[in-house]
């Protein structure tokens, strides 16, 4: 079955709107073994998007639709769908009632256009909205099945598991999956990773390997086409070792949904140990990084903040006249602001940053100039950076490779 997706949405025309909605329905439906030849996005209009119906329909099987479910007049997705396959659009009664009982709770008064929310095509499966009010529908025509979605993807995201995969599975069984396994690099540039696994992805035919450069690191998904779940596994499994020998020095984890820091915060849990830091040019933001992950509470109890050379020896109780011996850019300083903030937080670990990151230099040091260090009980070491493309560029960059040295610590310490 070959499926398309079409998002609808002046907003995402715009720019206004990032369209994540396709990658995710993209991915779910290349679970369960269906392909999407084609993703498109057309504006608020009843012309253009009926035409774009039609379009998908000569191309494909099923047509997913995303957006333009809601209450108000650009919200056509329901009114042209409907209309294209001559069907009618009725109130469906649960989703009326969760409205009543919505406006009633939030003491809002409900307008006749919210009604639109409710309701479905005629002839269709309603899709039950647990995150919001407008439901979705499916609908299985001789030739075409089409579902529609809202497009929030708080929305859309559960719908989509919730009903619509059981749905897709019933309606469309299919003995061929894909099956994907998505490997995660830090340190080295798409350009470069291609380069060295440019036999593999020459001759590459089932499994096959996509890389995407993404902020600050480089992804690659391995898909495999098949009939046994076991040996598509083994595929992958024998593709995967390939590219790690390769490569696997810049390998740190698997998953859409991972990053550094869930790495670095999972392998301090697991190991039962604590991180603390010291920051100066990143000014809290490898932190406030940690920060974000549930339970980081567990591995870092908190940190420092120094920024200027003042707040450097009072908070880290640093002599001042070592500072001014070695200067606050120097691998001395980082060393010794790892150092002491580890044992003031009593962590096992921390991670220290000082650099200059701009808009001029600083004690003579050029823009980008950064140094980060990793202290544990056993040792403190500092390496120097010199990173490019403005003043976050240069934060970010900082606080990604503090996350790596710190990932690459505590691997060494069994």
């Amino acid at each position: 079955m070959k499926a398309e997706i079409i998002a609808v949405g002046t907003e995402l025309l715009l720019g206004q709107v990032v369209n994540t909605n396709a990658t995710f329905l993209a991915e779910q439906l290349a679970d369960l073994g269906i392909e999407v030849y084609y993703q498109t996005v057309v504006g608020d209009n009843k012309q253009r998007l009926d035409e774009l119906i039609g379009l998908a329909e000569s191309r494909s099987e099923l047509i997913i639709l995303c957006g333009g479910l809601g209450p108000t007049e650009d919200d056509l997705t329901k009114e042209v769908t409907a209309d294209h396959l001559g069907k009618g659009l009725v109130q469906d009664r649960e989703a009326y009632q969760k409205l009543l009982e919505f406006f009633e709770t939030t003491k809002r008064k409900m307008t006749a256009n919210n009604l639109q929310q409710s309701q479905t095509i005629e002839g269709g499966i309603v899709l039950p909205n647990r995150t919001g009010l407008a439901v979705g529908t499916f609908i299985q025509e001789e030739s075409h099945a089409y579902i529609l979605l809202p497009g929030p993807p708080s929305e859309l995201k559960p719908m989509f598991i919730e009903q619509v995969r059981p749905l897709l599975i019933e309606k469309f069984p299919s003995k061929e999956k894909l099956i994907s396994r998505v490997l995660r690099f830090y340190g080295i540039g798409e350009s470069r990773l291609v380069t060295e696994l440019a036999e593999l992805i020459s001759t590459q035919i089932n499994p096959t390997i996509a890389p995407y450069a993404k902020p600050n690191e480089v992804t690659l998904r391995l898909t495999v086409k098949t009939n046994d779940i076991h040996a598509g596994n083994q595929a992958l499994l024998a593709l995967e070792e390939k590219i790690q020998e390769r490569v696997g020095e810049y390998f740190y984890g698997y998953g859409d949904d991972n990053s550094l820091e869930k790495v670095v915060v999972d392998l301090l849990k697991e190991r039962g140990k604590t991180v603390t830091a010291a920051e100066s040019l990143t000014a809290g933001e490898f932190q406030a990084t940690l920060g974000k992950l549930s339970g980081v509470s567990e591995v870092f109890p908190g940190g420092f903040v120094t920024y200027s050379e003042e707040t450097k020896a009072d908070f880290l109780n640093i002599d001042p006249q070592f500072l001014e011996k070695y200067g606050t850019v120097s691998q001395e300083c980082a060393e010794k602001m790892a150092e002491q903030a580890r044992k003031l937080a009593k962590t096992d670990y921390a991670v220290s940053f000082t650099g200059v990151a701009g808009p001029g230099m600083l004690e003579n040091q050029a823009v980008g100039t950064v140094w980060i260090a990793v202290a544990s009980a056993e040792e403190v070491s500092a390496t120097k950076f010199q990173f490019t493309r403005g003043r976050e560029a240069i934060r970010r960059n900082s606080v990604m490779e503090g996350l790596n040295m710190l990932r690459k610590r505590i691997l060494r310490k069994k």
